[in-house]
């Protein structure tokens, strides 16, 4: 039964997340064609439905009581406060004419609330296929002559690098914490993870690939992202800050190194995903316990979009601020010679703020430069309305002085490897 579980809905997961399908003359994986038929089937449901989600995710932190455990909790309490109330007003059609500007509040609740709303919780019940029935163990061993050398993590991180990817970087995360308390990952190893494998999941990629136009090449993009990002990764654990990072354990514990597996390697990762497969509870009870993280994960996105999108949005709209922010990254957009390196050099830095803002900013730009864009904005990794506050969140002792630098590095580094790809591929 486990060896028919591990085939059966891993195969599933593979086929809903990587496999495109055309339907109705348009080319895309299976979670796309779900929420496409969702969203053409009860359109005018949608906003009201997202509307209760958000308005769920802001009162959410005061029910857990978890409001105000720090200041950047206290923060981003108000912020869902702030994206309750936008969205409200664009509901009900209240609020200053700027605010209903097509780019603005329209924007981001119709072509990002309304699809991430859709995708998480759709997305997350597919995960509990994908990554569920010994899939990720299976694949962990196999890894860990790569994980050390590339990476200096162990085997096991592998199975961070993948949940993150397919699921989340709040999944990715979690098992990360998860594994860090108990001893099984150092301080440096629990940091190069965090920072360097937590990625947005394949279906935000989706909704930043839909906004910029680019489903009919999803493979190409989803795979370059996939390879830069842990090209970048390899780059950035061998400078500072995570080079100095400590070796010690949590808690100053022993710490339980990883056991290497040199022979019989297919028998062990076989016996690891056989082991997996039986723990995981029904099939039934697996896709609602992944639904309900889904759900909440959604509730805590929605209103953080809403807030920091809309902050972002006003000052990329009306202020200087991520133009000054721009000339960081013009010297590397010229240097690369992307089409207009000056907007490639503005979206490249409005990426700490939120990951989907670089793409609302290229939506009309040359191909080369939405592609690069559209992959700057999954491998920064860092952004400030979720990744940030989900890290500060967890026992990994990093600071948002040392989250900054390495966001900085991993956009440069990631413009300087994607350019040549893209003019490669496209």
């Amino acid at each position: 039964m486990n060896v028919v579980k591990f085939f059966l809905f891993s195969a599933i997961g593979i086929f809903v997340f990587f496999i495109p399908i055309t339907l109705n003359g348009k080319s895309s994986i299976m979670l796309d064609h779900f929420v496409s038929y969702i969203q053409k089937a009860v359109p005018s449901a949608l906003p009201y439905y997202a509307l209760l989600v958000i308005m769920l995710g802001a009162i959410y932190p005061f029910v857990k009581k978890t409001w105000n455990k720090d200041s950047v909790s206290v923060v981003f309490s108000i912020l869902k406060i702030i994206g309750f109330i936008a969205s409200f007003m664009l509901v009900f059609n209240i609020g200053p004419k700027w605010f209903f500007d097509s780019d603005m509040a329209p924007f981001l609740f119709n072509k990002l609330v309304i699809s991430v709303g859709l995708l998480v919780p759709i997305g997350s019940v597919f995960l509990a296929l994908l990554v569920g029935y010994g899939l990720l163990e299976f694949i962990g061993i196999f890894m860990q002559p790569v994980m050390r050398p590339i990476w200096k993590t162990p085997g096991r991180s592998a199975i961070d690098a993948v949940a993150s990817f397919v699921g989340s970087y709040s999944i990715g995360l979690l098992i990360t914490n998860r594994v860090f308390k108990e001893g099984k990952y150092s301080i440096k190893e629990a940091a190069i993870i965090a920072t360097g494998f937590s990625t947005v999941s394949a279906t935000f990629m989706i909704v930043v690939a839909k906004t910029l136009n680019l489903m009919e090449i999803w493979n190409t993009y989803f795979w370059v992202t996939f390879v830069v990002t842990f090209i970048v990764t390899a780059i950035t654990v061998r400078i500072w800050p995570l080079n100095k990072m400590s070796d010690a354990y949590y808690q100053d514990m022993e710490g339980d190194k990883e056991v290497i597996v040199k022979k019989e390697r297919i028998k062990t990762a076989w016996k690891e995903a056989m082991v997996t497969a039986n723990g995981t509870p029904s099939l039934g009870k697996n896709i609602w316990l992944n639904l309900k993280d889904g759900f909440v994960m959604t509730m805590g996105i929605l209103p953080s979009i809403m807030s920091v999108g809309l902050l972002g949005l006003i000052l990329a709209e009306f202020t200087p601020v991520f133009d000054w922010l721009g000339y960081l990254f013009y010297p590397f957009t010229a240097l690369v010679q992307l089409p207009d390196p000056m907007l490639a050099a503005k979206a490249s830095a409005v990426s700490i703020a939120e990951m989907f803002l670089p793409a609302l900013l290229v939506t009309k730009a040359a191909l080369v430069t939405k592609f690069v864009i559209a992959v700057v904005s999954v491998s920064s990794i860092i952004f400030f309305s979720a990744v940030v506050p989900c890290i500060l969140s967890t026992e990994i002792p990093l600071t948002i002085g040392k989250l900054v630098v390495i966001w900085f590095e991993r956009v440069v580094l990631t413009i300087l490897i994607t350019a040549p790809l893209a003019f490669l591929f496209l």
